[in-house]
């Protein structure tokens, strides 16, 4: 399905650059086996075409978000490369706007993509450059969605076995090819009746702590509250507190952010909890905080 999707052909080469221990990986050789890819495999590292030969165009890889920013911090020769092949899939994380910026000036296909272990990697793209990008998730032939009563996204499809899969992911429903992403919905906060997707919220405070140079990584969560059911909480890892001015960044977040996303409070954690994919462990770094 992707194969088609992105039209590659029999002997196109393939950069097998991710951990094939997970199904990112797998899927990668899958896709090389059954379309008669020439694959080349490299060991997982940030920039993985520092490896790649001069004389080698690739035609189609995936990446992760923090291989692809690496590509755009090497050298040009890099992004000449990135810039020859017929597409590149990006997932396993979220694309920062400053990443979504640099990718709007490639010329070759980029693809952000949504999928989970059980649906065997992606159903659905969404292209994030060029002059058929699009700001929704286009499903993948032979997929078909729909929500439950929470808002969340249902699939069914030949790689479900089709059985309909029930996710945690909020989605907005465009028709029956589109839609657009919106949070976990195990992850959303209900402050005084009003629900919050933290996810949304953590990308606006990240641009627009990256546009006041300060750089860390963050967390938006939920605890207890007698008056609100429970508050937003702001988690922030491994900041000096000298250089970071928390009152300078709650008047800007009243200023930019909506009302009801602002957290009633902030907190420095000097290393937050990670899964071994590389994302933040949520449950046990809030459990960290909370002990």
């Amino acid at each position: 399905m992707t194969i088609g999707a992105l039209s590659l052909q029999k002997n196109d080469n393939a950069l097998v650059c991710l951990n094939t221990s997970y199904i990112a990986g797998k899927m990668m050789l899958v896709r090389g086996m059954v379309s008669h890819l020439n694959m080349y495999i490299t060991e997982p590292s940030s920039n993985p075409l520092v490896h790649v030969p001069n004389d080698l165009e690739i035609d189609f890889m995936a990446l992760v978000p923090l291989q692809l920013d690496a590509i755009f911090n090497g050298s040009k020769d890099e992004v000449d490369k990135l810039n020859k092949m017929k597409a590149v899939i990006v997932g396993g994380a979220p694309i920062s706007r400053q990443l979504s910026e640099k990718i709007k000036q490639l010329r070759c296909p980029i693809y952000a993509t949504y999928g989970m272990t059980e649906t065997v990697s992606h159903i659905a793209l969404k292209r994030l450059n060029g002059d058929n990008s699009n700001p929704f998730y286009h499903l993948l032939d032979r997929v078909k969605i729909g929500q439950d009563d929470r808002g969340c996204l249902t699939i069914n499809s030949i790689l479900t076995n089709h059985e309909t899969i029930l996710t945690n992911d909020v989605v907005n429903l465009i028709n029956e090819k589109e839609f657009e992403w919106l949070g976990r919905a195990d992850l959303v906060i209900n402050s005084g009746g009003v629900k919050i997707h933290p996810e949304q919220t953590e990308d606006q405070i990240k641009d627009l702590l990256i546009d006041n140079q300060w750089i860390t990584n963050l967390i938006l969560i939920g605890l207890p509250d007698e008056q609100l059911g429970e508050k937003v909480v702001l988690l922030l890892e491994g900041i000096q507190r000298s250089k970071f001015n928390l009152e300078s960044l709650r008047c800007l977040l009243s200023s930019t952010i909506s009302t009801y996303s602002v957290p009633k409070e902030f907190y420095v954690m000097d290393e937050f909890i990670y899964t071994e994919t590389g994302k933040v462990n949520r449950k046990q770094t809030t459990d960290l905080l909370e002990s």
